[in-house]
C-alpha cells in the first residue's frame, strides 16, 4: 500500500476500560482534581502530528465524563480479547484516518513529543506497518527482571527482534556493553496493517509471553523501535497514583 501526502490522516485513540483487576473504574480515578483520562486526553491534545483524537471505552461512565470535559469519545464492545481488537472497532468511528497512534489511557505523564515522533514517522514512511518505542534502562534496574516489564532488543536499523517478559538479551559476557530496553506500551499503526493484524489468530509465542505485539513478529511484520528518553509511568494501582499526583505537583512547581 502506498500512500499520498494528502491521503495521510492519524487520529490518537486512547483506549479507557472500566475493568481492571487491580484497579476497577481506573479512568475515572481523580488524580488532582480530574479523572485520569482526562489528565491523558489533555497531555495528548498537545500534539502538532495527530489530526484527530478519540477516546475509546466500553463504559458509559466513562463516555459521560470524557464528553463533560470535551472529549471526543466513542463506544466499544466490552468483550474484546485485545486492546487491540478494541482499537480496530473504535478507528471505525475515524473514516478518513490512514494512521492510528494507540495512546495508553492510563499514561497522564506521556510526552506529547514522542507521540509525534511516531506520527511523523508513520507519515513520512508509507511502507512502514507499525511502530513503537523503548528507553534504555540503567544498569542494574531491578524492573529488568521484573515480569511486569516488557524488554524488547533491536535489529541494528531499528526494527524490533524480540519482546519479552524475560530479562532481554541476556549477557553471558561483557554485561552491560549494551542497553537494556524497557518497551513503552504505545504503538503506530497504518490502519490497513491493524486490520490484517486483528484478523490473525493469536499467535504462539503471543500466548507464551502474553504479549500481543509478537503476532505482528510472528507474521512476519515490520515493527520500528524509536528510542526515547521518556520514562513516564502508568497508574495500575491507587497508590501508583498518588505518585503521579506528587509528579504533577512537581511539574506545575
Amino acid at each position: 500500500m502506498t500512500l499520498k501526502a494528502s491521503a495521510i490522516h492519524i487520529v490518537g485513540i486512547l483506549p479507557a476500560r472500566w475493568g481492571s483487576t487491580r484497579f476497577p473504574g481506573k479512568p475515572l480515578h481523580r488524580i488532582a482534581g480530574k479523572p485520569l483520562i482526562q489528565h491523558v486526553w489533555e497531555r495528548c491534545s498537545r500534539c502538532e502530528r495527530l489530526d484527530e483524537l478519540l477516546v475509546a471505552t466500553d463504559d458509559a461512565r466513562i463516555l459521560e465524563a470524557c464528553e463533560a470535559f470535551g472529549a471526543r469519545a466513542c463506544m466499544t464492545a466490552s468483550d474484546h480479547p485485545t486492546g487491540t481488537d478494541r482499537l480496530a472497532e473504535a478507528v471505525r468511528a475515524v473514516p478518513a484516518a490512514s494512521h492510528v497512534v494507540n495512546i495508553q489511557g492510563d499514561e497522564p505523564l506521556i510526552s506529547p513529543a514522542l507521540v509525534d515522533e511516531l506520527a511523523g514517522l508513520m507519515a513520512a514512511d508509507p511502507a512502514l506497518e507499525m511502530a513503537t518505542a523503548a528507553n534504555p534502562m540503567a544498569a542494574g534496574d531491578p524492573a529488568v527482571d521484573d515480569p511486569n516489564v516488557v524488554k524488547v532488543v533491536r535489529a541494528l536499523d531499528g526494527r524490533a527482534l524480540y519482546f519479552s517478559r524475560s530479562p532481554l538479551p541476556h549477557f553471558r559476557q561483557h554485561a552491560g556493553t549494551t542497553p537494556v530496553l524497557r518497551h513503552k506500551g504505545i504503538y503506530a499503526y497504518r490502519r490497513d496493517f491493524l486490520e490484517r493484524f486483528v484478523s490473525w489468530p493469536p499467535a504462539p509465542l503471543e500466548c507464551a509471553e502474553s504479549l500481543e505485539q509478537l503476532r505482528a513478529l510472528e507474521n512476519g511484520a515490520s515493527i520500528r523501535v524509536v528510542l526515547t528518553d521518556d520514562t513516564s509511568p502508568g497508574v495500575d494501582t491507587p497508590e501508583q497514583a498518588r505518585e503521579i499526583e506528587r509528579l504533577l505537583a512537581a511539574e506545575r512547581s
